[in-house]
């Protein structure tokens, strides 16, 4: 294949995917078909299923570019600050702004999401490229700040900071406060809450629940 043929077909695919999540904000993901997304992006729908197998393909090229524009949008944050609390509220407040266009829909697309054997959840197999991208953002967080807690510890804590983040991804789905304020309050919260727990785990007599809780993250990973 030609490179121009090759950035011709990478054009096509941009253009089938930001057509796919405008009627996904515009309609719902549920209301959007295959078919409307073709005639709306002016290819045919054989050409659309090319690229994208389905609308659940679609989704899961969704959550890569979320995750691309992330990781781009907190480069700078993480190559300057290095206090713990700054970096991961940071990269947690960038999240709803990377994410803001898309809140529109959440809702009705979190249903699908929720369904356990659905392949858009987000601890799918589908969905575990997209899942690894990002549990590696937190571990950037992790070891490029100045927090201090045991080795078996923070060797989980990126996995464990990504499930605080659906935490409050699950938050934002439901907040309809002005610029999702609610959840900017929660993550201003939550995240000193969570530095302080961490750094409890530095002091002796709580080695031993350390060891439990890393015992119980062992037991119940598949």
């Amino acid at each position: 294949m030609t490179d121009s043929a090759t950035a011709k077909g990478e054009q096509t695919r941009e253009l089938i995917l930001s057509t796919a999540l405008r009627l996904f904000r515009e309609q719902g993901y549920g209301k959007t078909t295959m078919r409307a997304i073709a005639t709306e992006a002016g290819v045919s729908v054989g050409n659309a299923y090319y690229y994208y197998g389905s609308k659940d393909h679609l989704m899961q090229a969704y959550y890569d570019l979320l995750q691309d524009q992330h990781r781009s949008a907190i480069e700078d944050l993480l190559a300057v600050e290095k206090a713990f609390v700054p970096r991961l509220a940071g990269v947690l407040r960038t999240w709803l702004e990377v994410a803001a266009p898309y809140h529109e829909f959440a809702g009705t697309f979190f249903k699908t999401a929720a369904d356990p054997t659905s392949p858009l959840s987000p601890f799918s197999d589908e969905s575990r490229p997209a899942r690894d991208a990002s549990v590696e953002i937190f571990r950037q967080v992790v070891e490029g700040s100045d927090l201090k807690v045991p080795a078996d510890l923070r060797a989980e804590l990126p996995e464990l900071l990504w499930l605080l983040q659906m935490g409050v991804v699950l938050f934002w789905v439901h907040d309809k406060s002005d610029d999702v304020r609610r959840t900017r309050a929660l993550i201003d919260r939550v995240v000193p809450l969570v530095d302080r727990l961490l750094r409890l785990t530095r002091i002796p007599g709580v080695r031993g629940v350390v060891n439990d809780v890393v015992g119980l993250i062992h037991s119940i990973k598949p």
